[in-house]
């Protein structure tokens, strides 16, 4: 609750306890409490709120009390939050320079910024250039310009034309080395973006991979190259890419928007993982069901094979590789194959059903998370010492490369949950501290991977380049042939196995962030703040990886929904165990507010993007419908013109009341809505249910278009 405007801070007295003798002593002991006794007021000046934090230290027996006083940002207006840059040291806000230069593209553009500081630095303050103001002002300007050369260089050369640099450059400080030395790299970004101008196309081409060459793929070429040598080929081109990884491309509000129109070359650092995602779980695919005519056996060493790569990349501490390995074996077309699954020798089987606990959604990837933490800056996994023993090279530390779908689902639990604003309008600036946190992550795990070195293996890059890219029809057509689509799912055998996860190497679908204060280990505590917000939101949720993310669902063919497929298309979905944990209760009594994040699309011609909405157990069909056509740049007054629908598996519809309680009138068995015209067109084979039914649905997840939407 804030306090007034007129509320400054207050001091406590230091609480001493003296001991009574019984008799007479020379000696009388008295007790000093040791607390740090401190309150936390809320001060707003001209366009800025500051969380103000008094501290009263208690003396000694010889030295007085102490009264300490600090500040930090809890929001602003944009020009006051840039302003503070240059003031947030002396204000004892020593992070807001750090958090500030890894989140402010969500609220604000680098131009605004410059144009900001510009403006600033051409008025500076105090009476002349010797003056003790101009002097804190000064190393203030370098500092901040330092660290934002030095972190995030891409800003400066992503301007597009120099003029701003060309302008700011001049008035940097000029008695000092360093601000000599800013104004030249200033100057020689400037120059860079002068050429740019006349070779526009420089840059094309990076991150892209050479094309495939199907005549020369060879499926079980795969067979030949050591389990070991595949894992380090695989963590070689994770490790490139991660440490190119921007980590700010991660923030949800950026995300959210890579499908907009004009926004293609948005989050480009995180639309390489991935396609690398993508393209090795094509591989994995290819190479186990394009041989159509192999003998049962065959196929299974190609399964224990690609098991054993994952086992080597979980040594490895490459987590990206191995949950696309893992993912693409629990994906439908090779989950079905029955006889090849029963022929798959037992401790094979045993190593993967524990790799696939690995990435169990269970209280939101906790073992996942609890992984990077224990091995995110350790020289080695902590696993069995025998495979370290037989396959690593201990003189080599071995950095962390981990599963990025993690990091994008709580940046987007977090941009979705958290308003960007204060009712009155100022930037809410502590939701960015929250975001920083999970950047943080990021940027560690990148450093434990800089120092990482790799050779490469022509041949089984040849071999990787060479895979044809399969679409999902392909896929199950190939399975299909391998086993007849008649044969019952092998349930008995793969009860342990997780929710299958179907995933596309399609570029489309895959278009669908300083030094850190503190000890490592506190940056994967998970008691802290943001932590806490996401166990809250999570608890709630019954698919987080699914739920929170807008993602891009167009489908590869005309069809538009589910119910429209052929007879002949395999049922994608299969009974999730009861030994996978994953399907907490449809409520929890005594936790707080309950929460649910859901995934939202209009029924329009353009409206292939389903946008997250969090629904409370106090929201109303209005709301929720308002929330959405603000979301999807609509009307929201005109919010009594739609119905919100639910769409449940097997293409049945629940319409949700238009004046009922969201949260308690949907159902647990899917996260999908749609909010269509009233009195439109219900879409061919779909049924809509009546509240009275929609409970008694089993809780089954379609998996037919969830490629890598799933994840990603």
């Amino acid at each position: 609750m804030p306090f007034s405007d007129n509320t400054r801070y207050i001091i406590y007295s230091c609480l001493c306890l003296s001991l009574p003798q019984a008799e007479p002593s020379p000696m009388k002991t008295t007790w000093y409490c040791p607390l740090d006794l401190s309150t936390v007021v809320e001060e707003e000046e001209d366009g800025v709120i500051y969380t103000v934090v008094v501290r009263q230290h208690p003396g000694g027996p010889t030295s007085p009390s102490s009264v300490s006083r600090s500040q930090c940002v809890k929001a602003g207006t944009e020009e006051k939050l840039v302003l503070h840059l240059l003031h947030s040291f002396s204000m004892g806000d020593s992070s807001f320079i750090t958090i500030f230069l890894s989140t402010y593209r969500s609220f604000t553009s680098t131009g605004r910024v410059l144009d900001i500081l510009t403006d600033r630095l051409a008025h500076p303050p105090g009476d002349s250039e010797r003056s003790q103001m101009r002097q804190s002002f000064n190393k203030a300007v370098c500092t901040v310009f330092s660290t934002w050369l030095s972190e995030y260089p891409e800003d400066f050369k992503s301007l597009g034309e120099p003029s701003r640099l060309l302008r700011l450059a001049p008035l940097l400080p000029q008695d000092s080395s360093s601000a000599a030395d800013l104004r030249t790299r200033l100057l020689r970004i400037a120059e860079e973006l002068s050429e740019k101008a006349l070779l526009p196309d420089a840059r094309k081409g990076l991150f892209t991979s050479p094309p495939a060459d199907p005549s020369k793929f060879e499926p079980t070429s795969i067979l030949g190259f050591p389990a070991a040598l595949i894992a380090e080929q695989l963590t070689k081109i994770e490790t490139e890419l991660f440490v190119r990884l921007v980590p700010y491309h991660c923030l949800g509000s950026l995300w959210s928007q890579r499908d907009k129109k004009g926004r293609e070359g948005v989050c480009w650092s995180v639309r390489a993982t991935v396609r690398q995602f993508n393209r090795l779980a094509n591989a994995v695919l290819a190479s186990c069901l394009c041989p159509t005519k192999l003998r049962s056996q065959q196929r299974v060493r190609l399964l224990e094979k690609w098991i054993s790569v994952a086992e080597e990349c979980r040594a490895r501490k490459n987590f990206s590789s191995l949950y696309a390995i893992v993912s693409a074996l629990q994906s439908n077309p090779i989950h079905r194959l029955r006889k090849t699954w029963q022929d798959t020798d037992r401790e094979a089987m045993r190593r993967y059903e524990e790799l696939s606990e690995i990435f169990s959604e269970k209280d939101n990837y906790s073992q996942s998370r609890e992984l990077l933490k224990e091995e995110g800056t350790s020289k080695f996994a902590n696993i069995d010492n025998k495979l370290n023993n037989r396959h690593l090279n201990k003189s080599n530390a071995q950095g962390t490369v981990p599963y990025l779908g993690i990091f994008l689902t709580d940046l987007t639990m977090l941009d979705t949950a958290v308003k960007d604003r204060l009712d009155n309008g100022y930037i809410n600036f502590d939701k960015r501290r929250r975001e920083f946190e999970v950047l943080a992550q990021i940027r560690l795990l990148q450093s434990s991977c800089k120092n990482c070195v790799f050779s490469t293996d022509e041949s089984f890059m040849q071999w990787y380049h060479s895979v044809p890219t399969l679409t999902e029809e392909e896929s199950y057509r190939l399975s299909n042939e391998i086993e007849a689509p008649s044969e019952p799912s092998p349930r008995a055998m793969l009860s342990p196995y997780f929710e299958c996860v179907c995933f596309s190497c399609v570029d489309s679908l895959s278009t669908s962030r300083t030094s850190l204060a503190g000890d490592s280990d506190s940056l994967f505590d998970f008691p802290s703040p943001v932590n806490n917000l996401l166990s809250k939101l999570t608890k709630h949720m019954r698919s987080p990886s699914v739920s929170c993310l807008d993602v891009d669902t167009s489908p590869p063919t005309n069809d538009s929904t589910p119910a429209t497929l052929t007879p002949t298309t395999p049922t994608k979905s299969h009974r999730r165990s009861a030994s996978c944990g994953n399907n907490p209760p449809n409520n929890i009594q005594g936790s707080g507010p309950d929460m649910r994040i859901i995934r939202l699309r209009m029924d329009l011609q353009d409206g292939n993007l389903y946008r997250s909405i969090l629904v409370t157990s106090n929201d109303k069909t209005p709301t929720v419908i308002s929330s959405a056509l603000e979301k999807h740049n609509q009307d929201p007054k005109q919010a009594s013109k739609y119905e919100l629908i639910q769409l449940l598996p097997e293409g049945k519809e629940l319409v949700i009341p238009a004046t009922g309680n969201v949260f308690y009138a949907m159902t647990s068995s899917s996260v999908d809505f749609l909010l269509r015209r009233k009195g439109g067109n219900t879409p061919l084979g779909s049924q809509p249910i009546s509240t009275e039914t929609s409970a008694t649905f089993p809780r089954i997840k379609a998996k037919g278009r969830r490629l890598v939407r799933t994840l990603f």
